[in-house]
């Protein structure tokens, strides 16, 4: 799930028109009173625009009132009038210095027009002022909290927390925030406290995303399918889907998979993961279908295109199609060095050695055009240098092969085309070296599992960090 914050809490103006009355303008004229009331009861009535007509006139024959200031200010805030808005605010602060409500007001207008350091400013006052209200610390925390500075914000909302226990939105970011800054005892101390009060599903997700920084697999599975049951939505499908996933429960997390894509059939994270599922499950012919499926839900995103190239490489049957999805990708991407290098791998796996339509001219320039794009992408060498071989151009071959060594020595397949290529130019000491490194690489079995849990945590944690993933 994308985890965030909640939003910073406003401080409501008190709408007493009978304080008013009695404070602001007992010197003036009753019917000032009665316009101010009357602008109250239109902010009242969720009228804001007619409040805010009221109180331009008004507040031109009391230019110096911090409460008519500060209504006009929330009538324009309310209206999403920000720009509007501000001068207002600001000159209720000026008017009445010690009112951390005024602040906090003033703080949450300048956080929408994007001026956040005067915001955080105006924040830090109001929490200086009031130290003991619940809302100053929250706000401040939230901030803080929105601006990345998780450390900071943790001391005041561990303060509106104290402050009011029961406060679910604060006691959830601050759960968040022990999370974000790896207290993780602390976090799940503080979900389950929220959990006795209120049970939701996020609070269970939440307390899954504890429990497996914790390296507590089967726990975090557990919170996330109970956040699941709770609220089958995609979000919480996904996470669950997905801790099964990285942990190789792959019977099950296809099973969720399967489930949450009837669900959501246009989630492309979704049909990713069900594709992943059943790759590393055995099950390629499926793994490429849905691979595909998610490839046409979002052609732009280059999420799915990584595993869709490793299922093809076990699934050629699909070829025609699979070429299809890998031209699209690099027609939409012509400067993304491994679109270019994912259809020139298409291409080649996809055509038998003879078939005619294979032309390994444009498989060569598709490589190579890649190299110019990220000539730091160590497959495309490796790739490239295979081309020559296959051709028998083996000194052609041998400077892509150590080139692409050079950029990842961990390349097993790199160092064994090295080596054959060194034996068919006559090189037999270099061969040996090369044939030396493969059988020692060869013998660390998991090296590809562990290069695939990589690639499926990757995708993983970036899908739930990243809101544009969701449909």
């Amino acid at each position: 799930m994308f985890i965030g914050f909640r939003s910073i809490r406003p401080i409501l103006f008190i709408l007493l028109a009978c304080l008013f009355v009695l404070s602001a303008l007992a010197s003036q004229d009753q019917s000032l009173d009665r316009e101010f009331q009357s602008a109250v009861a239109q902010y009242d009535s969720g009228h804001f625009a007619e409040a805010a007509a009221k109180l331009e006139d008004l507040i031109h024959k009391v230019p110096e009132n911090f409460e008519v200031h500060e209504l006009l200010g929330l009538a324009y805030s309310a209206q999403s009038e920000d720009a509007s808005a501000n001068p207002h605010l600001e000159k209720a602060v000026r008017l009445n210095p010690n009112s951390a409500p005024a602040r906090t007001n003033f703080a949450a207008n300048l956080v929408r027009l994007g001026k956040l350091d005067q915001a955080g400013e105006q924040f830090k006052k109001a929490a200086e002022l009031d130290p003991k209200n619940y809302d100053t610390n929250h706000n401040l925390g939230e901030f803080y909290a929105q601006s990345k500075k998780i450390g900071d914000a943790v001391p005041y909302l561990e303060r509106a927390q104290r402050i009011d226990p029961s406060s679910y939105d604060n006691g959830y970011d601050l759960s968040l925030a022990y999370l974000l800054t790896s207290r993780l005892a602390d976090a799940r101390e503080q979900i389950q406290e929220l959990l006795k009060q209120k049970d939701t599903a996020e609070l269970h997700n939440l307390l899954g995303a504890v429990e497996e920084q914790d390296g507590k697999f089967v726990e975090a599975a557990n919170e996330y399918e109970l956040a699941a049951h709770a609220d089958p939505s995609e979000s919480n499908l996904f996470d669950w889907g997905s801790e099964l996933l990285i942990h190789r429960t792959l019977g099950p997390a296809i099973e969720v998979f399967q489930d949450a894509v009837k669900r959501y059939p246009k989630s492309t994270r979704l049909a990713i993961g069900l594709g992943m599922a059943l790759y590393a499950h055995g099950n390629y012919d499926d793994a490429v279908k849905s691979l595909i499926r998610a490839a046409d839900l979002n052609p732009s995103d280059p999420s799915c295109y990584i595993f869709l190239s490793r299922a093809y490489d076990s699934s050629p049957s699909q070829a025609d199609d699979v070429i299809q999805r890998f031209r699209r990708f690099s027609e939409l991407q012509p400067r993304n060095a491994k679109a270019l290098y994912y259809y020139a791998m298409s291409l080649w796996k996809g055509k038998r050695a003879e078939d005619p339509s294979l032309d390994l001219h444009q498989i060569e320039t598709l490589l190579k055009k890649s190299i110019e794009l990220d000539p730091e992408l160590a497959e495309a060498y490796l790739q490239l240098g295979n081309l020559y071989s296959g051709q028998r151009m083996y000194a052609e071959a041998i400077p892509e092969y150590v080139r692409a060594l050079e950029l990842n020595s961990n390349l097993a397949d790199a160092h064994y085309r090295l080596a054959q290529a060194y034996v068919r130019t006559d090189q037999k000491d270099l061969a040996q070296a090369q044939f030396q490194v493969y059988q020692k690489m060869n013998e660390q079995q998991l090296a590809d599992l562990e290069k695939q849990r990589a690639e499926i945590r990757q995708f993983v944690y970036a899908a739930k960090d990243n809101p544009s993933a969701k449909p």
